[in-house]
């Protein structure tokens, strides 16, 4: 099980990896952050972009929060920070 902790901000003009954020992922979410869909599409985003299934994402801290911890099954750290890499780095 792999964890990972990401930077959400929700109401942006799209869906995306926007770069890096104090050292973590930062991801744009369209929606708004209105009962919990900000958190649903986090799922739903995370779940394509690491090509597993959303029931193995779970957000461990910060469901309120813009910082959020998550846990993801059968995916190891090293996976998950370079699935969650910004095309443009090397």
């Amino acid at each position: 099980m792999g964890k990972i902790v990401v930077y959400c901000q929700p109401g942006a003009k799209q869906t995306q990896l926007a770069g890096m954020h104090d050292g973590k992922p930062k991801i744009q979410l369209k929606v708004p952050p209105v009962d919990g869909a900000a958190n649903k599409a986090l799922v739903s985003f995370l779940a394509e972009r690491l090509r597993t299934p959303k029931s193995s994402i779970r957000i461990m801290q910060g469901a309120s929060g813009r910082i959020k911890r998550l846990e993801v099954d059968d995916l190891t750290d090293e996976i998950l920070h370079a699935r969650l890499q910004p095309e443009n780095q090397s």
